[in-house]
């Protein structure tokens, strides 16, 4: 053995390891397409992670955050998978024994996740299988006039590894393209609300400002899915359990024959931070929550409601906010069209006034009535409050932070939320100068944003922007700076700008 040999027998290692992986997507996409080995992995890497640092992470990345994820996880697969290699040219048994510990990872993690099922350790399996048969092929499998060479041939590995990886592409496209194709909606017909809405207002026609509705498409989305649940309604029921007198299940039909509601409804992720993006606004179309659990008959020990998704995520929502007048429902569409399946299709809970992590499961299958001391949720067992009111909170749109601007006539635009709460108005301060009441943007309720604007004679210099808003009942938005955990951020956004 000989030092020039290890990169091509890393090398070898690698391609076994990426043969297998591609194998194993494939039969995920087929069966369950969350138990594909690097995205179980990725998902328990998720859920061991510090609160800390998922915010680290979600801040510094964004949405970005699972993509980096993915791959730093198959990046470290492929790094021992390369060791794996380097060992099995001397020993096999050994560096194989590397790649089985890597599948049982796999394995392990598919397998521990909420509502797993023994046909989850099927990918993991697949990719062992065709890891191990690639391995041995590539090591052992040579012409008599190899045998003098430890390890495969470059020309072997040129031929035969690229073949493999062929193949392993292959796959992992087949697999992707099928999960990708369970996303797309069938033909779902959605009923009409009982009592509709008038169209929502066009909002305030200022470039760079948040649009008044959010496009669907721009929306939002945090959770832990590294990847989406493709459920079919012709399977999807809900359950409503627990702490009731009359516990019942429901069709995907059964629950579109009900009186529907559409409201006009702002989210916002607990992890937004200061004039963060994680907020969007728009037309949700639902089954009052309070319908459902009033067929229920709720029982009088009940403290909360336990949600749980198709996937066994789960989040619990206090009982008293979700039942105290307030339009929460189970929507089953955004916009005027069914929800996809990135923000919850068939079906997701909707609590004005609520952050996500409280009040927003998405892929929901049961509500049960629960106690806060009987059961803790996600997120709650990670040590975030149990309340989750959304704090009031304006964020500077336009003109954007550290620009250089041309001195005259500008405008300072942007949106401002107080959810189940209203937004009364909007003060706007240049430098230290006196707070400045805003001009506002049209209203579509307590739960929805407002946008807002001020004309500014901009004069040459360096100058710092800040806006607060004020509720309804007359609170102002406090200055007093909170990181995200453990129930939301605050304090006011402001920006930098220089005029020339």
């Amino acid at each position: 053995m000989t030092a020039h040999h290890l990169p091509r027998d890393a090398t070898v290692g690698v391609i076994a390891a990426t043969a297998g992986i591609g194998i194993g997507h494939l039969v995920a996409a087929l069966t369950v397409p969350a138990a594909s080995p690097v995205l179980a992995i990725g998902s328990t890497v998720i859920d061991a992670t510090p609160t800390p640092v998922k915010e680290w992470a979600v801040a510094t990345f964004g949405t970005a955050d699972k993509i980096i994820l993915i791959g730093s996880v198959a990046l470290g697969t492929l790094v021992l998978a390369a060791l794996g290699g380097i060992v099995a040219a001397r020993r096999f048994s050994i560096g194989a024994l590397i790649l089985i510990a890597l599948v049982a990872m796999a394995g392990a993690a598919a397998f521990t996740r909420p509502a797993a099922t023994v046909a989850d350790l099927l990918p993991a399996l697949v990719t062992g299988v065709a890891a191990l048969a690639v391995l041995w092929w590539l090591l052992r499998a040579r012409p008599a006039a190899e045998t003098a060479t430890v390890g495969p041939t470059r020309r072997r590995i040129l031929v035969g590894g690229g073949a493999a990886l062929v193949a392993a592409a292959l796959a992992g496209a087949a697999g992707e393209a099928i999960i990708r194709g369970g996303r797309r909606l069938g033909n779902i017909v959605l009923p009409r609300p009982a009592d509709p809405l008038p169209p929502l207002a066009d909002g305030l026609d200022i470039e760079g400002i948040s649009p008044f509705r959010t496009p669907t498409g721009d929306f939002y989305r945090v959770d832990v899915n590294l990847s989406v649940p493709v459920v079919d309604v012709d399977d999807w029921t809900l359950t409503i359990d627990g702490d009731v007198a009359n516990p019942y299940t429901i069709t995907w039909d059964e629950l579109l024959a009900m009186d529907m509601i559409e409201r006009d409804i702002t989210m916002t992720c607990v992890s937004n931070e200061v004039g963060g993006g994680y907020v969007g606004a728009t037309r949700w179309l639902g089954v009052p929550l309070a319908d459902l659990l009033e067929r229920a008959r709720v029982g009088s020990r009940a403290d909360q409601i336990l949600s749980t998704a198709v996937d066994g995520f789960t989040i619990s929502t206090p009982l008293d906010v979700a039942t105290d007048g307030r339009d929460a429902m189970v929507a089953v569409a955004m916009d005027g069209e069914p929800l996809p399946r990135e923000h919850g299709f068939p079906a997701r809970l909707i609590t004005p006034g609520l952050y996500g992590y409280v009040g927003a499961t998405k892929w929901v299958e049961r509500l049960t009535l629960t106690t806060y001391a009987e059961d803790r949720a996600y997120w709650t067992e990670r040590d975030w409050d149990i309340d989750g009111p959304i704090k009031i909170s304006t964020r500077i749109d336009t003109p954007r932070g550290l620009t250089e601007l041309d001195p005259g006539d500008l405008v300072i635009a942007g949106v401002a939320w107080a959810q189940h709460r209203g937004v009364e108005g909007v003060q706007v301060r240049v430098d230290d100068g006196d707070w400045t009441d805003a001009e506002l943007g049209p209203d579509a309720g307590v739960d929805y944003w407002r946008q807002w604007y001020l004309p500014w004679k901009a004069t040459s210099g360096r100058h710092t922007v800040q806006a607060r808003c004020i509720t309804d009942d007359g609170e102002v938005q406090t200055a007093d700076r909170a990181s995200p955990f453990p129930n939301g951020s605050s304090g006011i956004h402001d920006i930098v700008v220089r005029v020339g």
